[in-house]
């Protein structure tokens, strides 16, 4: 009868500690789960974009973090969103099909030019072994450079600087991915890319509808194939002037 009493007075007691503790619990549930899987399964599964790795990487990134205030309940639309300076952030099913298409894996080294507000970089970051990223507008690369850290990535080195020149310092690279549009990649990406590397990036003119090309280095030379019709923004600085 003793032992009764006290089972009961357990439970009676862990009973309360669960109704004072529920609230503060309810307060840690990510208030943009919802918008973030049904992103994952309706916008990507539900598209062209199987790589169970990228799929996780693009769960594991909350975009969210990526965008203003004013913007967050939009951030996981599948559309660009505005980030300041005339740039974007991608919409998340580009962003996947980019990676996707990139074949990451775990011991890469990918350059990525154009690096915005950091999103696709945390994504890629996700699945390499490092990423060097490159943006030639000051305070994005300084913002982007502070989010990153304060999310804990450790394998991003985020340079503010002209794309069009790469980063020789750190070449040769595995995987070359450019988010902003050129007429033709620069020949200095080319040359930084390890044979049998791989490029993707957007090819066209300025200001008029892109090709989404995969490329791959053989003979020291870009074997390219056209995936799809994109529009990005263009690739400012040295690109300009050729």
């Amino acid at each position: 009868m003793i032992l009764i009493k006290s089972a009961l007075t357990i439970l009676i007691s862990v009973a309360a500690v669960a109704t004072v503790t529920s609230p503060a619990h309810a307060q840690d549930v990510d208030p943009f789960a919802k918008a973030r899987n049904q992103m994952i399964e309706h916008d990507l599964k539900g598209r062209d974009i199987t790589d169970k790795a990228v799929l996780q990487a693009m769960r594991d990134v909350p975009r969210h973090r990526f965008v203003s205030p004013a913007q967050q309940d939009r951030a996981y639309a599948d559309y660009p969103l505005p980030i300041g300076h005339k740039q974007t952030i991608s919409q998340p099913y580009i962003v996947a099909l980019m990676t996707q298409l990139l074949k990451v894996r775990p011991d890469d080294k990918i350059l990525e030019i154009g690096t915005g507000c950091g999103y696709q970089a945390a994504v890629l970051a996700r699945l390499a072994q490092q990423v060097y990223t490159i943006e030639i507008v000051e305070p994005l690369a300084d913002e982007a450079r502070k989010l990153l850290a304060e999310m804990g990535y450790k394998n991003i080195s985020v340079k503010a600087g002209d794309g069009f020149e790469g980063w020789s310092e750190n070449a040769p690279f595995d995987k070359i991915i450019l988010t902003c549009a050129v007429k033709e990649i620069p020949p200095a990406l080319v040359e930084q890319l390890k044979e049998g590397g791989r490029i993707i990036a957007p090819l066209g003119e300025i200001g008029s509808v892109q090709q989404l090309v995969m490329a791959t280095k053989k003979g020291g030379e870009l074997k390219h194939r056209e995936l799809l019709p994109v529009r990005f923004v263009p690739m400012t600085g040295k690109a300009l002037e050729e």
